[in-house]
């Protein structure tokens, strides 16, 4: 996005296809369709991320990769932020999981580590994994201000 975006109107549903697979001729494209009726669900397929606008609760939506409600298109640009932000959050907490279970191995093969105390750590760690990911995961969302408790944000 920004002031070389290349936006365009009054497209057919083919024109839309096609001009998305000129697009994905460069490896390192990454397409992102936002769509708001029937005649986009082709390139909303085709881009590597399909979005679809809906106007109201019972709109028809078509399948997508996502769904978003019309009046929260102004913080698209957030909502993408806090996206990334989760992938990055998701990959810390595999890191920490692996190295809290390599940690553990190694005591067990040890025989350092009694049956008991392996029985309390086991599922402390699936806890620890579960607070890191909720207490990141709205602190992401407090920093790009997004409501997670309301859709209106």
């Amino acid at each position: 996005m920004g002031r070389n975006s290349d936006i365009r109107f009054n497209q057919r549903p083919e024109d839309k296809m096609q001009y998305i697979q000129e697009l994905q001729q460069d490896p390192n494209a990454r397409i992102l369709m936002i769509g708001d009726g029937l005649n986009d669900v082709p390139a909303l397929h085709q881009s590597h991320v399909g979005i679809a606008v809906s106007e109201g609760d019972n709109a028809f939506a078509p399948a997508a990769d996502g769904i978003i409600e019309a009046s929260h298109l102004s913080i698209l640009d957030r909502i993408l932020a806090y996206i990334r932000a989760g992938r990055l959050i998701i990959l810390l907490s595999f890191g920490i999981s692996i190295i809290y279970n390599v940690a553990g191995l190694y005591f067990a093969v040890q025989g350092t580590l009694s049956p008991l105390i392996a029985a309390i750590l086991m599922p402390m760690s699936s806890i620890t994994i579960i607070l890191i990911t909720f207490g990141l995961s709205n602190y992401m969302a407090r920093r790009y201000h997004l409501n997670l408790n309301h859709p209106t944000s």
